[in-house]
């Protein structure tokens, strides 16, 4: 499995990496020092760059931080597994608008987080100091470039507040949109790896106190649109000049009353893509100066 990722090192400085199956990082070199600016090159040409890159030498070492920099943005669908539909109709006063959305032929799709806002792995996620309801949402997230291709996919960890969203939908950008609300990583596994998007299996493991706490499974399989129906919607009247990320939606939601606490560990798995695990924070002030 091969990965676009991004490393800090000891001095501090950012730079995109290809890490290869063997484990090797090799760096991609000028015009190509941010995960942005490889998403502002068509497929064809970033296949091309990361084969040759394959050649290099130069092994960089580092910390991994998520594979999002410059003015790439993360969005986000909704409602696109029945379980997701009926998660939302239990937390909801208005519960009819999440039936109503899971059938229609324009999909929800919602602004979730700059760059500054996602966590990477091993670093904290948040839950809101004014939430009472929280939860992980394991994702597969699409990596969209400039001119609206797939070109890789990533984990993602939607967090989201079900206390704020449910208490009115009109609450869903606070519940969903603040400092520490998302993870992506470990890396952007190329487009062209992944025979089949849709058979993609999603587990997710929950620990709390070093002991397990809630797991679950899913596929995309269960997947209710299709992948590039959603990216030509995000593109509609929109332009993503380093392009997007689009975290595709979960069906994989703890039963009610279970909310994430501080100090526990989230790990989401898809096969062939990685994992990436968080520990839980509460409070934006609680997560430092690890995002970005």
């Amino acid at each position: 499995m091969t990965q676009i990722i991004r490393l800090r090192s000891s001095t501090g400085e950012d730079q995109a990496g290809l890490r290869q199956d063997d484990g090797r990082i090799i760096r991609l070199g000028s015009g190509a020092r941010a995960v942005a600016d490889l998403l502002q090159l068509r497929a064809s040409e970033l296949r091309a760059r990361l084969s040759s890159a394959a050649t290099a030498g130069e092994t960089p070492e580092g910390r991994l931080l998520a594979p999002i920099d410059g003015a790439t943005e993360v969005w986000a669908a909704g409602v696109t597994y029945k379980r997701s539909e009926e998660a939302r109709v239990e937390e909801s006063t208005t519960p009819d608008i999440y039936t109503r959305v899971y059938r229609a032929e324009r999909p929800e799709l919602f602004f979730k987080a700059t760059p500054r806002r996602v966590a990477g792995p091993e670093e904290p996620i948040v839950v809101r100091a004014d939430s009472t309801w929280d939860v992980p949402e394991p994702e597969v997230a699409l990596v969209i470039n400039a001119f609206g291709e797939i070109v890789g996919y990533t984990v993602a960890n939607d967090v989201s507040s079900r206390s704020i969203e449910g208490d009115n939908p009109l609450y869903l950008p606070q519940a969903k949109v603040y400092d520490g609300c998302c993870a992506l990583g470990p890396g952007i596994v190329p487009a062209w790896e992944v025979a089949d998007p849709y058979a993609l299996a999603i587990r997710m493991r929950i620990q709390r106190g070093g002991a397990p706490l809630w797991q679950g499974e899913t596929s995309m399989r269960e997947f209710a649109r299709r992948l590039d129906d959603l990216v030509a919607y995000l593109f509609r009247e929109d332009v993503f000049p380093d392009g997007v990320i689009l975290s595709t939606g979960t069906a994989l939601v703890p039963e009610n009353p279970f909310t994430l606490e501080p100090g526990d560990v989230v790990e989401i798995q898809i096969d062939g893509l990685g994992s990436l695990r968080n520990p839980v924070v509460r409070g934006a002030s609680a997560r430092g100066s690890s995002g970005g």
